[in-house]
C-alpha cells in the first residue's frame, strides 16, 4: 500500500514539473465523534405532604350556645374555665407536683348521661386555644353517642374509629379550624365492635403517639360516661388526667364513688361540679370549686 501512495506522489510532482496544472482536492476532516446526549429523564413530580381537612366554625353561633371561644370578651363562665385548665396545662407540661405519663392527654367524662361532659369538654378545648404556648386537639371519644361535631355545627364525618380500623390516616380525618391552635378528631364511623378497637394495639400506638409527637399540644378526649358502657374504662388506662363532671343536685354520691372507682388507675381524677348553686362569697367566685376534688362552673352549663 505505501509503495502505490509513494508512485501516485512522484508522479503527480512530474506531471507539476511539466506544467500539468493538479487542483487541490479539499479533503473533508473526519467528523469527530461526539458523545450522545443522556436520554432525558422527566422531573419526577413532588407529592406533597398530605393535610388535614380545613373547616370553619362559626363562632358567634357557638358563643351564642354559651361555648367559650378565645376571641370573646370576658366572661364569668370563661373566668371559671381559665381556673379549671390552669392546673390541668400544668400537669401536661411537666410542672406540677409529680411527673406524669402522658399528662398531656385529659379524658372529660361522667359517671352518668346528661351531666355536661361533652359541654365542659368543648369549653375546655377552646379555653386553651387562647393560650399563647400551647395546642389542643378536641377527641371525640364518645363513640357511641358522638356530640362534639353537633355541639360545633359541623357535619358527621370519618374520625377516630376509622385509624383505628385501618381505613384512614391521621391526616384525612383530622379538622383544621378557623381557631389556629384548635384542631378536631371526631369520633367516626360506627362500628360493632368500638370497644376492642378501642382496647387494641392501635389505639395503644396511637395514644403514644399523639402524646409524644407534639409535646406542647394538649388532647381532650369527650369520652362516655363511666358506669354506662366499658369503652371510657378502657380509655382511662391510658389517660395522664381524668375529668370527672358531677351534676350538682343529680348525681347521687354512691355513682360518684363507684365511677371513680373504675379509674383508679389514672395519677390524677379532678371533679368538676357542674350546675352547683351560687354560694355568696364561697371561695371567692361563688361556685365551690377546689383542685382536684370539686371544681365547680357555672348554673347555667348545658347537659351533654
Amino acid at each position: 500500500m505505501s509503495s502505490l501512495i509513494e508512485q501516485a506522489a512522484q508522479r503527480l510532482e512530474q506531471l507539476r514539473q511539466a506544467g500539468v496544472e493538479i487542483p487541490e482536492i479539499e479533503v473533508a476532516p473526519a467528523p469527530v465523534a461526539r458523545a450522545q446526549p443522556a436520554a432525558a429523564v422527566a422531573p419526577v413530580p413532588e407529592v406533597p405532604a398530605p393535610t388535614s381537612r380545613q373547616v370553619i366554625l362559626n363562632l358567634q353561633s357557638i358563643a351564642a350556645s354559651g361555648i367559650v371561644t378565645p376571641s370573646a370578651p370576658r366572661s364569668h363562665l370563661a373566668d371559671q374555665f381559665r381556673v379549671i385548665k390552669r392546673p390541668l396545662i400544668s400537669n401536661a407540661v411537666g410542672k406540677g407536683a409529680a411527673p406524669l405519663a402522658h399528662g398531656n392527654l385529659i379524658m372529660v367524662t361522667s359517671a352518668l348521661a346528661g351531666e355536661g361532659k361533652s359541654f365542659t369538654s368543648v369549653n375546655l378545648a377552646m379555653s386553651i386555644a387562647a393560650e399563647l404556648d400551647h395546642t389542643v386537639m378536641l377527641v371525640d371519644a364518645d363513640v357511641a353517642r358522638p356530640s362534639v361535631l353537633r355541639m360545633l355545627g359541623l357535619p358527621p364525618g370519618p374520625g377516630l374509629l376509622d385509624l383505628l380500623e385501618g381505613k384512614a390516616e391521621m391526616a384525612d380525618v383530622l379538622l383544621r379550624t378557623n381557631v389556629d391552635t384548635l384542631t378536631i378528631l371526631p369520633s367516626g364511623t360506627p362500628h360493632p365492635k368500638a370497644t376492642e378497637l378501642l382496647a387494641s394495639d392501635a389505639m395503644t400506638n396511637l395514644l403514644e403517639d399523639m402524646a409524644t409527637r407534639y409535646p406542647e399540644r394538649i388532647i381532650i378526649f369527650d369520652s362516655p360516661p363511666l358506669l354506662l358502657t366499658t369503652e371510657s374504662r378502657v380509655l382511662a388506662s391510658h389517660m395522664g388526667q381524668i375529668v370527672v363532671v358531677v351534676h350538682a343536685g343529680k348525681t347521687v354520691q354512691a355513682d360518684v364513688q363507684q365511677a371513680l372507682s373504675t379509674i383508679d388507675s389514672c395519677p390524677v381524677r379532678m371533679l368538676v361540679l357542674n350546675k352547683a348553686r351560687e354560694r355568696e362569697g364561697a371561695y371567692g367566685y361563688g361556685h365551690g370549686y377546689g383542685y382536684g376534688y370539686g371544681y365547680g362552673y357555672g348554673s347555667d352549663q348545658r347537659e351533654g
